[in-house]
């Protein structure tokens, strides 16, 4: 199943991206707030939120290290390439058209932010007490996209190296506008040599990460701490969540095949002359 990109597609679809990332840096009112209603949290939130928090936390570290219980499964996205006949593995994947690969991402993103809303819906129910649920399920969720428009993309989140790229694609989200340049830098360079072990040293410090993850849920998670009311904020806040991180993902996924794909083309051209 080899390939029909040319590279003239290929070019035009990376100056897509990137003028996708230089709408990144721009940080949205709201956001820049965002910040500030954990501080106010940590004093007033009972301890068994602040327990489940610290759950994420070493979840987190878990799958950075192992795959922990979020690992999932590449039959299961095999399924979005039926009509190209039978996809057994990635390799198979790989050589498919950038647009199949654009396509079966974009349906799996669909299914699962129906799966995040009536998810954040079911735990919007109950105010602060089943917030303490949504924390670390939403958590989990995004993980799972991400692995998931990983495997779309040709890419095997059994590899360490991937989920070090998974959780800085879930870092992006979450950061401000000089974070956001930072992890561009680092993704943009991922497959450069020895760029991807120095991303390993600088994510020992991972607590980080869900520190700025867990400050992102700030304002957002607040209007989730009314019972019942908590209902339409929790649909919309873990639809908009699983939606933000969907886009970080295909974009950056969709640049690392793209910028492969072009070096093997090119490749190819040289050795043709």
């Amino acid at each position: 199943m080899p390939s029909a990109d040319t590279i003239d597609c290929l070019k035009q679809e990376l100056t897509k991206i990137e003028k996708w990332e230089k709408d990144q840096k721009g940080l949205w009112f709201w956001e820049k707030i965002g910040r500030l209603p954990f501080a106010l949290l940590d004093k007033l939130t009972p301890k068994f939120i602040q327990d489940k928090i610290g759950v994420a936390i070493d979840e987190l570290g878990s799958y950075i290290q192992t795959g922990g219980q979020y690992l999932v499964n590449e039959n299961t996205i095999y399924k979005y390439f039926s009509t190209e006949g039978q996809v057994t593995d990635l390799t198979q994947l790989q050589q498919l058209p950038l647009k199949r690969m654009d396509l079966a991402a974009e349906q799996l993103v669909q299914s699962r932010k129906k799966a995040a809303t009536i998810q954040g819906a079911t735990t919007g129910i109950g105010g602060i007490f089943t917030l303490a649920i949504d924390i670390p399920v939403l958590l989990g969720l995004q993980l799972k996209v991400l692995q998931e428009i990983a495997l779309c993309y040709g890419y095997d989140p059994n590899d360490k190296l991937e989920r070090v790229f998974i959780v800085k694609c879930l870092q992006f989200t979450s950061s401000d506008i000089v974070g956001k340049q930072a992890i561009l830098e680092d993704l943009t360079n991922f497959n450069s040599e020895g760029k991807n072990n120095r991303m390993i040293s600088q994510l020992q410090g991972w607590r980080e990460v869900v520190m700025t993850y867990r400050d992102n849920f700030g304002w957002k998670k607040l209007f989730q701490l009314v019972p019942i009311a908590g209902v339409v904020f929790g649909a919309f806040i873990n639809r908009s969540s699983i939606s933000d991180v969907a886009e970080t993902g295909i974009m950056l996924y969709r640049k690392r095949r793209i910028l492969e794909r072009l070096q093997q083309l090119q490749d190819n051209d040289r050795l043709d002359l």
